[in-house]
């Protein structure tokens, strides 16, 4: 009898999450069985394909830079502050998580656009940051961020609070505990936080068509690229899909791997 519930059990799960695991996986094969192999290489040495990748390359990696160096003070302070209002930051900074990228791309607009909030003190300068190259990391910062931060502050609410009280009593400052310290023991989650920003920065598409447009060689990124070949000649679709997939199972699997265990 405990047996023969145990299977009812076991089939009332294992069927939705069978096809939770289906919904997932299903589309992905298909993206695999519909590539014609033998052309990926001539379809990624395309003369739009070189382009967006030299931009998306170039981007994502001055994302990552600014997540870094703006984004581990912000997760030092959430990791160490018990005030009220840190609850809020943190709401705050994990809107972009849910926010839709177009919304996204529309509350840039607002700040840096010709008209915006910072963008309007700029217009006086000849500086104008919509539809360029400056606008594309400014999307994919503000949708990668979130992921770093919330990756190192979780890295360093880890540490042994008797280490920053046994600084202090060394005579070490904030700075200099964080620089000798703290930093060299949460580099596993460094390391985790910027793979998931440079992967989502890769990913972007609403906010930067939104923000920066679709401009070849300027602002067309890959996921950009994807969007206009759909249309143009799907193969080729296919093709820069397939590289930007194998590109994020290999950030997963050195997240995995490495960091995430």
């Amino acid at each position: 009898m405990r047996y023969a519930a145990g299977w009812r059990s076991r089939v009332a799960l294992g069927v939705p999450a069978g096809l939770a695991l289906l919904l997932l996986v299903v589309p992905l094969v298909a993206l695999l069985l519909r590539a014609d192999w033998a052309r990926i290489p001539s379809d990624l040495a395309t003369p739009t394909v070189l382009p967006a990748l030299r931009l998306s390359l170039t981007t994502t990696s001055v994302t990552a830079v600014l997540c870094l160096l703006l984004g581990t003070p912000l997760a030092w302070f959430l990791a160490r502050s018990d005030h009220r209002a840190t609850s809020w930051v943190r709401a705050l900074l994990t809107v972009p998580l849910v926010l839709p990228p177009v919304v996204g791309g529309v509350a840039l607009l607002m700040t840096w656009g010709r008209n915006g909030v910072i963008g309007q003190h700029l217009t006086p300068f000849g500086i104008q940051i919509p539809f360029t190259t400056v606008a594309v990391v400014l999307a994919e910062t503000f949708v990668a961020m979130p992921y770093y931060v919330l990756a190192v502050e979780g890295a360093m609410r880890g540490l042994d609070p008797r280490l920053e009280s046994v600084a202090r009593t060394l005579g070490a400052s904030d700075l200099r505990y964080l620089r000798t310290v703290g930093i060299p023991l949460v580099l596993p989650g460094i390391a985790s936080g910027l793979a998931l920003a440079w992967a989502r920065a890769l990913g972007e598409f609403g906010a930067t068509i939104t923000f920066a447009g679709n401009f070849q060689g300027r602002t067309q990124t890959l996921p950009l690229l994807v969007y206009v070949e759909l249309e143009r000649d799907p193969q080729v679709a296919i093709s820069i899909s397939i590289m930007l997939l194998a590109v994020s199972v290999l950030v997963l699997g050195v997240l995995r791997g490495r960091w995430l265990r």
